[in-house]
């Protein structure tokens, strides 16, 4: 039979677990997650930055971000939060890009999204590159492709 003391002692490290978990504290010691990476940032190549700060501004909406390199090569946009995506001035590679290698982002709205690429005249295409064609998964996103001024594949998706 537990007396009141084992039952106040039981109480009180229910109390102390339940407290912890609600304030978020971890149960494990911070020294086993320690080594695990967090993804900073994204760097893609461009020929023209003009050319690509243009479409990351105006067809994505992408936010420039202070650039730390205070040089006119480079260009920093708020992708995520803490999450930055730079594009670098340079000889970029000349080999095809690959819809498979690509970057994702979402959009409230894939017919509204759909509106401003035929507005600019931006080609886009599902995931097996039939031209003006969205691609409806089976979890019920609905997606489309288009590549940057460079090449890069981008996804663009009505996830939540």
């Amino acid at each position: 039979m537990l007396n009141l003391l084992t039952v106040s002692n039981i109480t009180n490290r229910a109390f102390k677990i339940v407290a912890l978990l609600l304030l978020g504290f971890p149960l494990v010691s911070n020294a086993q997650t320690a080594d695990k990476a967090i993804f900073n940032h994204v760097a893609l190549c461009s020929k023209n930055l003009k050319k690509s700060n243009d479409f990351y501004t105006s067809v994505l909406n992408l936010k420039i971000i202070p650039n730390p390199f205070k040089d006119t090569v480079h260009t920093w946009y708020n992708i995520a939060p803490n999450i930055a995506m730079h594009v670098i001035q340079g000889d970029c590679s000349p080999a095809q890009k690959l819809i498979g290698d690509h970057i994702c982002f979402s959009v409230p709205s894939i017919t509204n999204f759909i509106t401003l690429l035929n507005q600019k005249k931006i080609p886009y295409s599902n995931w097996k590159g039939v031209t003006g064609q969205v691609e409806h998964r089976v979890d019920g996103v609905s997606q489309v492709y288009i590549q940057d001024p460079d090449g890069y594949w981008i996804e663009i998706n009505d996830a939540k």
